[in-house]
C-alpha cells in the first residue's frame, strides 16, 4: 500500500511539473575554443600574483627577495573537459612561469643589489568549476577546486657576489617555489568566484524584452554535465510589464537536444512563442489603428477603390472623408511547430470606414479574419529573430460579398500590416548568452512542438574585455579559502 501511494505522489508530481520553454546544450566541440580564451585569461590572472619578500641569513650573509612579479605562462600541455559531478575541469601540465625579482645581499659592510628574471618550472594545475542555479535562477560558479605544484625554480644569479648566490640558491630558490605554492590556486578561487560570476551576471534572467514585454530566463534546476555536454534548462516564458506575476501555463511537449555536431545546440517549445504572443496581446499591442494619414497612400487608394460603390452612395461632404483601417486580434495567436514548418493561427476582425470631420464615422465593411502565418526563424549574433509571411486567411461578413473582399484584404495585409509586424519581430529578442559570446553558422531544424538552432561561438570581445567592464569592486580574494590543496 506504501508502495502505490508513493508511486500515485511521484505521478502527480510529474503531472505538474513544468516543462523548460528554452534548452541550451554546449558540447564538448566547443572546448577548445573556450580553452584558448580561458588560458588568455588565465595567464593575465596568474600575472596578478603577489608573492611575499623572502627574508633570510645564512651565516655573515642577509639576503632579501623582494618585487616577485610574474612576467609570463608558457604551457605546453592544457585539457578542458566536462566532468559529470564538477561540470568543467581544467588541468595544465608541465607549464612554465618566468619571474622577475629584486635581490638584495648584505656580507659584512659589502652589499650587492639588482633585479634577476628566474623560471618555475614544471608547474601543474588542476582546477574545476563547479556550475549551479543560485536562488534568483542565475547560473554561478558555486565552487571551485584546486590542485596546484611548482616542480622546480632556476635562476641565474649574476655579479659581485656570484658565487655566494650559487651557494644560497637552494636556500632561495625553495623558498620562492613554497610561497608560489601557496599563491596559485587563491588567485584560480578568486578567478572562478568573483570575476567568471561577474561574466555570468551579464546573462539575462528576468528582464524587458521592450516597452510592453519582458522575458523569463531563470534556470529550473542546476546545470547537467555528461562527459561529452553541459545541458541548461530554462523557463523561457514572456510576461507582460503591467502584470509581472502573470504566468502562462506550459502545456508544450518538452523540446529535446539530441544532436551533439555543432558547439552549442538551443531549443525551443511552441510555448515559448505562445507566452510572447499572449504577452503582447495581453498589453494590448496586438492591434492596429489607421485614420486619416497614418493610412499609406497606396493602401488608402486600394480601400477606396474597393469600396467605391458603397461610397458613391454616400453624401458628398462624406466622400472625401478620411479612411479608418482597424484591425484587432480577438484572441491570443497560437503556434504550431511541425517538422514541415512553423505557422501561427490568428483570428481578428478587420473594421474599414470614413471617419467625416465632427459627423459620426460611417462602416463600409465589418469582418472577421483567421489568418495563418508561417515564421521562420533566424539566429543572428545573441537574437532571435522571426520573419513572418502571410500564407492563407478566411474571411467572415455579414455586409459584403466576401469574394470581391479576398484579393484586396489580402493585398491590404500585405502591403499595410505585414511590414509593420516584420519590422518588430525581426528585432528579435536576446537568448540567454553571456556578454561579448554571439551565435554563428546558425541551422535552424523544426520537430514535432518544438524546434532547435545549431550554431558555433564566437568571441567578439575577449573575457578580459567583458570582465572589466562588468567587474566588481572588491578587493582581490580576501574571502578566499587558505590553498590547503596546493601541494607544496
Amino acid at each position: 500500500m506504501a508502495l502505490f501511494g508513493a508511486l500515485f505522489l511521484a505521478l502527480l508530481a510529474g503531472a505538474h511539473a513544468e516543462f523548460p520553454g528554452c534548452k541550451i546544450r554546449v558540447t564538448s566541440k566547443a572546448l577548445e575554443l573556450v580553452k584558448q580564451e580561458g588560458l588568455r585569461f588565465l595567464e593575465q590572472e596568474l600575472e596578478t600574483i603577489t608573492i611575499p619578500d623572502l627574508r633570510g641569513k645564512e651565516g655573515h650573509f642577509y639576503y632579501n627577495i623582494s618585487e616577485v612579479k610574474v612576467t609570463e605562462l608558457q604551457l605546453t600541455s592544457s585539457e578542458l573537459d566536462f566532468q559529470p559531478q564538477q561540470e568543467l575541469m581544467l588541468q595544465i601540465t608541465n607549464a612554465s612561469l618566468g619571474l622577475r625579482f629584486r635581490r638584495q645581499l648584505l656580507y659584512w659592510f659589502f652589499y650587492d643589489g639588482g633585479y634577476i628574471n628566474a623560471s618555475a618550472e614544471g608547474v601543474s594545475i588542476r582546477t574545476g568549476l563547479e556550475l549551479s542555479r543560485d536562488p534568483a535562477g542565475r547560473m554561478k560558479v558555486s565552487n571551485v577546486s584546486c590542485q596546484a605544484s611548482v616542480s622546480r625554480m632556476h635562476a641565474a644569479f649574476g655579479g659581485t657576489f656570484k658565487k655566494v648566490y650559487d651557494f644560497l640558491s637552494t636556500f632561495i630558490t625553495s623558498g620562492m617555489r613554497f610561497l608560489l605554492n601557496q599563491q596559485i590556486c587563491p588567485v584560480l578561487y578568486h578567478a572562478g568566484t568573483v570575476l567568471l560570476n561577474s561574466l555570468l551576471d551579464t546573462v539575462p534572467v528576468r528582464s524587458s524584452v521592450d516597452e510592453l514585454v519582458g522575458i523569463d530566463y531563470s534556470l529550473m534546476k542546476d546545470p547537467v554535465a555528461s562527459t561529452s555536454n553541459l545541458d541548461m534548462d530554462f523557463r523561457g516564458a514572456f510576461f507582460p510589464l503591467t502584470e509581472r506575476n502573470w504566468s502562462l501555463p506550459n502545456r508544450a511537449v518538452e523540446p529535446q537536444l539530441q544532436e551533439e555536431e555543432r558547439m552549442v545546440y538551443v531549443a525551443f517549445s511552441e510555448f515559448f512563442f505562445d507566452s510572447a504572443m499572449e504577452s503582447y496581446f495581453r498589453a494590448g499591442a496586438l492591434q492596429l489603428l489607421l485614420v486619416g494619414d497614418k493610412v499609406p497612400h497606396d493602401l488608402d487608394m486600394l480601400l477606396r477603390a474597393t469600396y467605391f460603390g458603397s461610397i458613391v452612395l454616400l453624401s458628398p461632404a462624406v466622400i472625401d472623408s478620411p479612411l479608418k483601417l482597424e484591425l484587432r486580434v480577438l484572441a491570443p495567436p497560437r503556434c504550431t511547430i511541425k517538422p514541415s514548418g512553423t505557422t501561427i493561427s490568428v483570428t481578428a476582425s478587420v473594421t474599414i470606414a470614413l471617419v467625416p470631420p465632427d459627423q459620426p464615422e460611417v462602416q463600409l465593411s465589418s469582418m472577421t479574419m483567421d489568418a495563418r502565418l508561417s515564421a521562420k526563424m533566424a539566429l543572428r549574433g545573441k537574437a532571435l529573430r522571426t520573419q513572418l509571411d502571410l500564407r492563407r486567411f478566411r474571411i467572415y461578413s455579414n455586409h459584403s460579398a466576401l469574394e470581391s473582399l479576398a484579393a484586396p484584404l489580402k493585398t491590404m495585409l500585405q502591403i499595410g500590416v505585414m511590414p509593420m509586424l516584420n519590422e518588430r519581430t525581426w528585432r528579435g529578442v536576446q537568448i540567454p548568452l553571456p556578454e561579448g559570446i554571439n551565435f554563428v553558422h546558425e541551422v535552424v531544424t523544426n520537430h514535432a512542438g518544438f524546434l532547435t538552432i545549431g550554431a558555433d561561438l564566437h568571441f567578439a570581445k575577449g573575457l578580459r574585455e567583458v570582465i572589466e567592464k562588468n567587474r566588481p569592486a572588491d578587493v582581490r580574494a580576501s574571502t578566499a579559502p587558505t590553498p590547503s590543496t596546493a601541494a607544496v
